[in-house]
């Protein structure tokens, strides 16, 4: 059932109760009319209201004891009957209850309901997430570990029940229903006005590229990040005018070619994305050289195309490939080692263990490093649930299809100048990623930073786009990276990227820059260093101390006493 035919859980359980609710009526009706038309000791009849009280109070179980008047034999008889029909009907009654409360649609329709009213009370900004697999829970704790709402639609009942279990901060309502339905997400809140984007990441392209359009068609203005696994469903996707479209594996490939060209512009890559608050550890750079990889579906022939973008020589390992495409096929089971030796595996750099198995990616790799220990390993992860196992192998590169597209959507819906930064320093050569990896990591360490823009306009910094508007070329980047606690130390924290209306983009702008109302600033630093800059945009006392060093009283009362002292002070 969809959430467009759920109009009220009211009109539904009539609807199922109008039996048992006829028969207690029926019930109550005629044993009024019977006890009034009894007749009593003394030959009278009861009246209706005296009829109509006793019977309220008899049929309903409660046991009053008060009567009217001493009643006769017949009318005993009667209220005997009566007891007995109650009885019966509030059984069969509360039986219909029972089975309405265990019936799926009623229960869909409860739950439904309530999901209506957690989203209608959301008044701050949200992002719709269809899909609660393993890339769904990663966006949902991340985005509630930075203080984001969240909107979750996932179909399988099971899953969607398991979102109860993993203690986020703020509450995220669930819908269980299918996402395909463009009336799901509507109820879902695609059309809200404070949703901020809609993230299509379940397991069924086909569902994604749905997803896809009816927020195209119904939203045009949010965000859409797509998870897709096929070219023909991306390129699909993308005729429809979906700006993100995320490819775990195509994604992953491009990180290697990098890697293997320019490995410390990956390693920077890799610390702004991570998730907040996690350890990077800076391992070794793949080697050029002879690879190996094992396994050539969808995921090892996009691997293939990166080596060769970037001169590498590759072995392919597979059980039935029929064609490498103009490179050297081993066929046969890579997780014995004369299927490896036969590919030459003491002679290889590197291996990639790029099956769809989680055991024999594995076992590929124990065997291979028992062959060549100073293998470069990457290893692909199929199920997350399998983690506990790849933590206890010591690969060099693990691949996680969820965490690779977790780490997508982040970056473009929380940091939306992040993109054009990365796009701009890929364009740079190594030497240059180099020193900036050096510098921020000397700064901040390798654990991930807080990453965040801010647009200086009225709504995100009120208090220096005012100012900026009164004193036009007045404030410098370097005075704003002040601590608002003591002007004195710096904040831990630094800009990378400066973007302008005007085309006029600046990677690593110099402290001396005049800034401009309406910039767009990407920032690194501290999560502390983040809610200080914050302050010190909004606030305009805070501005003062930070730009001035002069420390003026907050609130109004106070502002009034120190304009007083002033005053006469100027007097006298």
């Amino acid at each position: 059932m969809t959430p467009a035919g759920h109009q009220s859980t009211l009109f539904l359980a009539l609807r199922r109760l109008r039996a048992p609710l006829l028969t207690l009526i029926v019930i109550f009706s005629v044993s009024v009319l019977g006890l009034t038309l009894v007749p009593g000791v003394d030959g009278e009849q009861m009246s209706f209201f005296h009829a109509f009280y006793f019977i309220s109070y008899t049929a309903t179980t409660i046991g009053f004891g008060e009567v009217p008047e001493v009643f006769s034999e017949q009318q005993r008889l009667w209220v005997t009957i009566c007891i007995y029909m109650a009885v019966v009907g509030w059984a069969y009654t509360i039986g219909s209850v029972f089975a309405l409360l265990q019936n799926q649609t009623f229960r869909n329709a409860v739950d439904t309901a309530h999901f209506a009213r957690q989203v209608r009370r959301i008044h701050e900004p949200f992002y719709l997430v269809c899909g609660y697999g393993e890339t769904g829970r990663l966006v949902c704790k991340a985005l509630d570990r930075l203080g984001e709402r969240a909107v979750v639609v996932e179909h399988d009942p099971i899953k969607a029940s398991e979102q109860e279990l993993h203690g986020y901060v703020t509450d995220i309502p669930c819908l269980t229903a299918d996402a395909r339905l463009p009336e799901t997400l509507r109820f879902a809140g695609l059309t809200n006005r404070n949703c901020r984007g809609v993230l299509a990441l379940t397991d069924d392209d086909n569902a994604n590229l749905a997803i896809a359009i009816s927020a195209r068609l119904l939203a045009p203005k949010l965000p859409a990040l797509c998870r897709a696994s096929s070219a023909d469903v991306a390129a699909n996707m993308a005729s429809f005018g979906t700006r993100h479209i995320i490819n775990p594996f195509a994604k992953f490939a491009e990180y290697l070619a990098l890697a293997l060209h320019a490995p410390n512009t990956y390693h920077l890559l890799t610390w702004l994305t991570g998730l907040p608050g996690s350890a990077v550890e800076r391992h070794r750079d793949p080697p050029l050289g002879k690879w190996v990889l094992c396994g050539y579906g969808g995921f090892g022939k996009i691997l293939v195309e990166a080596f060769d973008q970037e001169g590498v020589p590759v072995i392919i390992i597979d059980r039935d490939a029929p064609d490498g495409h103009g490179h050297r096929v081993v066929r046969g089971d890579a997780t014995g080692g004369a299927t490896l030796e036969r590919a030459n595996i003491q002679q290889a750099v590197g291996i990639v263990a790029s099956t769809g198995n989680d055991i024999d990616n594995l076992s590929i790799a124990v065997t291979a490093r028992e062959l060549n220990p100073d293998l470069f390993v990457i290893l692909r992860m199929n199920a997350y649930a399998n983690h506990a196992l790849f933590d206890a192998f010591e690969s060099d590169v693990t691949v996680v299809p969820s965490e690779i597209i977790g780490h997508e959507c982040l970056a473009v819906l929380t940091t939306p100048l992040l993109e054009p930064f990365l796009a701009e320093i890929a364009t740079k050569d190594d030497a240059w990623s180099a020193e900036l990896v050096e510098q921020l990591t000397d700064r901040f360490g390798w654990t991930v930073p807080a990453v965040w823009s801010v647009r200086l306009n009225l709504r995100r910094a009120p208090a220096l786009y005012r100012h900026l508007m009164r004193n036009s070329g007045s404030v410098c980047l370097g005075d704003l990276l002040r601590n608002p606690h003591d002007r004195a130390a710096a904040l831990e924290a630094a800009v990378l990227y400066l973007r302008r209306d005007d085309d006029d983009h600046i990677i690593r702008p110099s402290p001396d820059e005049i800034i401009r109302p309406g910039d767009r600033l990407l920032l690194v630093g501290l999560p502390a260093a983040r809610r200080d800059f914050a302050l010190t945009v909004a606030n305009s006392h805070t501005l003062d101390y930070v730009l001035t060093g002069a420390d003026r009283p907050g609130g109004w009362v106070w502002e009034w006493l120190a304009e007083r002292r002033r005053r006469a002070a100027d007097a006298g």
